[in-house]
């Protein structure tokens, strides 16, 4: 096990008393050492709740013979980010994530990983370290948030709308009235916003990827269903952990061309294109930009997610979810199967 690193030998006698300050029990240091990385913070709606999440994931590391350690990751909503020079740190988050993620487990050297990301370079960075430390790991993502309602109106809503509400007010279509009553139903519970913006998007593909179970990217926040994921995602990283598949397995050349079309075919954020280049590039992947409008030419738009129309995430997981699209592009021989 890579955590022999700290655990076995005269002269890790040191480390062994440090980790038995922790609690860590005779039993448990023969164990495999799972990381749990968590990107909770009280100020991002997608990330209030991932300290539950993440209590499931060790659960189900400890039901399979794990011992999981957690630590936590910066983020930045991208959303309170908007509109002032705090945008202008969003990016470069990414890179600080991924960063302090490959410090921390070379510093600590345990044996797998299980993610938790939600927000826009949250998922990414924890994706450009996957590929960077290269050991068993799997994602299971804190869930997109339910639409709101319209005050004004019988409609579902979300952020997208309520940031053009906000020109409506400016240009005297919206009362000050009922912008500000909006901004009260538009999110109106925890998880990524709930149309198909960058943390929903990114959440699909890592999905379509095969770096997270089927579910990951669509079930709500708020349903018990995606707590039971987080259980079995800390399950199947101990199986990953045996049968030693890492992330170079998964994230291959034709991995990264099946998200690209399930990209088109679910309609995903142009940012896209900003995270999938830089997640090949960290996995040893040539990717050809000009693949993508090659793609895009080949394989239908099957989803209208918000922004681009009126239905919201919890729809597309009511359809049947990331693989029910991708169920779609196989029929018609647009996805390579073959894959892990």
């Amino acid at each position: 096990m890579r955590s022999d690193l700290i655990k076995e030998g005269p002269s890790r006698a040191p480390h062994r008393s440090l980790l038995r300050a922790l609690g860590i029990d005779e039993l448990e240091m023969k164990r495999p050492f799972i990381a749990v990385v968590n990107s909770k913070s009280d100020y991002i709606p997608g990330h209030m709740h991932l300290d539950k999440i993440a209590e499931q994931v060790k659960a189900g590391i400890r039901n399979a013979g794990g011992v999981p350690f957690e630590f936590n990751t910066i983020g930045v909503c991208d959303g309170i980010a908007m509109n002032h020079k705090g945008m202008k740190y969003s990016l470069c988050s990414r890179e600080l994530i991924a960063d302090s993620i490959e410090v921390m487990l070379t510093a600590h050297p345990l044996d797998a990983i299980v993610f938790i990301p939600n927000c826009d370079k949250i998922v990414p960075g924890m994706l450009l370290a996957a590929c960077r430390l290269n050991l068993p790991c799997i994602f299971i993502s804190g869930g997109p948030m339910l639409p709101g309602k319209s005050t004004e109106t019988t409609n579902r809503i979300g952020l997208s709308e309520q940031f053009e509400y906000v020109g409506a007010n400016a240009v005297g279509k919206m009362s000050d009235e009922n912008l500000e009553s909006c901004a009260f139903t538009a999110c109106p519970t925890c998880g990524s916003c709930s149309g198909m913006y960058t943390a929903n998007s990114m959440n699909c593909l890592t999905e379509t990827i095969g770096m997270s179970l089927p579910g990951s990217g669509t079930i709500p926040a708020v349903m018990s269903e995606r707590l039971r994921l987080a259980k079995q995602a800390g399950e199947r990283v101990m199986d990953l952990l045996k049968e030693d598949i890492k992330p170079s397995d998964i994230i291959t050349e034709k991995a990264i061309e099946n998200a690209m079309r399930t990209d088109m075919a679910i309609g995903c954020s142009t940012n896209t294109m900003l995270h999938l280049p830089a997640i090949a590039k960290e996995a040893g992947v040539k990717l050809n930009l000009d693949i993508a409008n090659e793609i895009s030419k080949k394989t239908p738009n099957l989803c209208h997610l918000a922004p681009a129309g009126h239905t919201y995430m919890e729809d597309l997981n009511e359809a049947g979810g990331v693989y029910a699209v991708m169920n779609e592009l196989t029929k018609v021989g647009l996805l390579d199967t073959d894959l892990i």
